[in-house]
């Protein structure tokens, strides 16, 4: 099959910046078909998808996706290192994807992946700076970005690099296809209009978190500026319906319900749960009745509030450490959200080029065939989180 390009994104929701992302990938690779991995109901920064998956996938059809995919529950809410791990690992699998591109703030692929290869190699020196710098009491991603400048010596060069979100994912994309050996090549696009967390609107563009924040203002004449037509009137049904979850705050009781049941012990086996934190959630769950409160007492220079959501999310769902680690050692099944006709053919060469593949069209039949009991194990965790978003749906 002629160029395949690969995606992975959130689409939370599908906006301009998105549209002008796939237009631009299409060109600069000449890619025939497109393939979008993306989060389904829960996202990468510990928060939860305005639109249910399915919408969030014919939104992605409907502006020129051919095939897309589900990321995993377990992916879509973790570190971005797991996420691009588990993205990547799913786009490898396929055995038909000659491309995969991503959004940047730089137009130098070169830097990134000077970036990428130190984190895949870490080189003695670069770890203990690592350790230096986490031994004061900073956040993970801080640290790493204080020691990678230190490491790479040219400030005036890096420094502007590592401090975006966008950079950051482009870096573990990378990062993931050197530890994976793909032979998928790398393409950086520059992003369109403002940064990921602006709340301004510049030409026709915004932020998903922009557009989100229009959204609970119901200011329906700025998304319709900042939204391909199609999206934005699926938008506009959900939130005239009802039919979207404004952010984690609308699981607040359930989330506070579960860590209040849970012991210190089993608080402690949660990914990314370290350092006696448990004994600061389980303290914390106990004299909070919301989420703001709770996140006043827990988040700290050390705990940035995105890893608290993560972790709230685990708790949700019961992810344990275990569950992670064996996250990085397989690869996912393949869950298929939407497609067009270009899609259909897609999904058959798929098949063609791995016969073995897991690829889930009916939750159903794959249940009852699967004899993989850690990819039952995985489903099972993504239904789990499906039952629990619709729990906040007005239907």
């Amino acid at each position: 099959m002629d160029n395949v390009l690969g995606i992975i994104g959130e689409y939370n929701p599908f906006h301009n910046g998105h549209l002008h992302h796939l237009n631009e990938s299409k060109k600069i690779t000449g890619a025939n078909y497109s393939i979008a991995i993306i989060s389904g109901n829960f996202v990468q920064r510990g928060n939860v998808s305005i639109v249910d998956k399915w919408t969030k996938a014919k939104m992605a059809i409907l502006n020129g996706v051919d095939l897309v995919l589900e990321l995993p529950c377990i992916y879509s809410i973790s570190s971005a290192e797991n996420f691009a791990l588990g993205a990547i690992r799913v786009l490898n699998s396929l055995k038909i994807v000659d491309a995969v591109s991503f959004g940047c703030e730089i137009n130098d692929l070169s830097i990134l992946k000077e970036c990428a290869q130190i984190l895949t190699d870490e080189p003695e020196e670069f770890k203990s700076l690592l350790s230096h710098e986490l031994s004061k009491g900073i956040s993970f991603p801080k640290a790493r970005e204080n020691a990678l400048l230190i490491y790479l010596n040219d400030i005036r060069k890096f420094a502007n690099v590592l401090s975006s979100p966008n950079n950051i994912l482009a870096i573990e994309y990378l990062k993931a296809l050197n530890l994976t050996r793909s032979t998928i090549e790398p393409f950086a696009i520059k992003r369109a209009g403002p940064g990921y967390n602006s709340k301004m609107i510049v030409d026709n563009y915004a932020s998903a978190t922009s557009i989100r924040e229009l959204v609970r203002k119901r200011s329906f004449y700025e998304l319709d500026k900042v939204m391909p037509k199609n999206s934005y009137e699926l938008l506009a049904d959900a939130v005239k319906s009802g039919h979207y979850v404004s952010g984690i705050e609308c699981f607040e009781k359930e989330i506070m319900f579960v860590l209040r049941n849970m012991t210190v012990a089993q608080i402690a086996n949660l990914p990314d749960v370290s350092e006696g934190l448990e004994n600061l959630i389980k303290t914390a769950a106990n004299s909070s009745n919301n989420l703001a409160d709770f996140m006043n007492i827990v988040k700290s220079k050390r705990y940035t509030q995105t890893r608290i959501c993560r972790i709230l999310l685990y708790a949700l769902f019961g992810f344990t450490k275990e569950d992670m680690e064996t996250s990085k050692k397989i690869d996912p099944y393949i869950r298929v959200l939407g497609f067009n006709a270009n899609g259909q053919k897609l999904l058959s060469e798929i098949h063609k080029s791995n016969k073995k593949l897991q690829v889930i069209t009916s939750v159903k039949d794959f249940t009852t065939t699967c004899r993989n009991k850690k990819l039952l194990q995985m489903l099972e965790k993504d239904m789990l989180a499906t039952n629990i978003y619709t729990l906040r749906l007005c239907i």
